[in-house]
């Protein structure tokens, strides 16, 4: 196990109203509804969170990281594999906040396909851009996996094997949706976001070994987020994710609750083959 001298980006910014009405009209909500000085919907922060790294510091798969370049460039495959959030308040929209953010450590180790390098990210968003560092608003956790390159087209391998959806009655009503290439396109758009994985398809395919351009795992963690905000009333306090298998684009996409209840859920990701591509617990604020 190793450990990444903490390379840290330590910056003042806003959530400006232009940003967060292109949130919900990527979302299909009307963006006049947003208001200044109205309250961040959570996991919008999504957006604070871009890379500025200028393109020469970029990975060859193009993802931006932090604006400090990711390590490992020898190894070209990277993949979301876990993440986790807490709110401990709200953003608001046009105020200033503070956005902290690092490499918290690097662990090598060999997978079942090889050498792998386990990247863990940590942000953390204050609501005033003059906080002290304990006065977060949002904290969240992401570790990213670095693999080598596919041992042949077409084998791209899931930082763990995707699972068949257990047979057990949800505990509410599951929503499908079906990300397109646009969703994606404003999704990576907003977040700044140029991993070619989600846009280029001649990349995704011949390189990676994908059989298509790969949906964000943020955003189908933002998909399920909202379909708890819109569709069950709730609001998020902390989230967990582990994502299992990549997702594809023009596939549907089968958000299932299997446990519900006033203070947290459980909730499965199933892909267009009936498989688990990512778990989610979820607590949410008392009422």
């Amino acid at each position: 196990m190793s450990n990444a001298t903490p390379s840290a980006v330590d910056m003042a910014d806003i959530f400006t109203l232009s940003q967060a009405r292109r949130v919900a009209a990527m979302l299909d909500i009307d963006p006049q509804q947003l208001r200044q000085g109205d309250p961040v919907p959570r996991g919008w922060h999504f957006a604070m969170l871009a890379g500025q790294s200028p393109r020469h510091a970029l990975r060859p798969d193009g993802f931006p990281g932090l604006g400090i370049p990711m390590p490992r460039t020898d190894r070209p495959r990277l993949l979301l594999g876990e993440r986790s959030m807490a709110f401990r308040g709200n953003l608001v929209v046009g105020a200033p906040l503070r956005r902290q953010s690092a490499i918290a450590s690097i662990v090598e180790k060999t997978g079942r396909n090889g050498p792998l390098s386990i990247v863990r990210v940590e942000h953390v968003l204050s609501g005033d851009a003059d906080a002290p560092d304990g006065a977060a608003s949002i904290t969240e956790s992401q570790t990213y996996y670095l693999a080598g390159p596919p041992s042949s087209p077409g084998t791209a391998t899931a930082t763990r094997p995707g699972r068949a959806a257990p047979d057990v009655p949800a505990a509410g009503a599951s929503k499908v949706v079906t990300p397109d290439e646009v969703l994606l396109f404003q999704y990576s758009a907003l977040g700044f976001n140029t991993h070619r994985i989600h846009f280029d398809r001649d990349y995704a395919t011949r390189v990676e070994g994908h059989p298509d351009l790969v949906v964000n795992g943020g955003l189908a963690t933002l998909l399920a987020t909202e379909y708890l905000r819109n569709d069950l009333g709730k609001s998020v306090s902390t989230l967990s994710a582990r994502h299992l298998a990549p997702l594809y684009v023009n596939r549907p996409l089968t958000i299932r609750p299997s446990e519900l209840s006033d203070t947290g859920a459980s909730l499965s990701l199933i892909d267009c083959d009936g498989r688990v591509a990512a778990e989610l617990v979820v607590t949410f604020d008392e009422l």
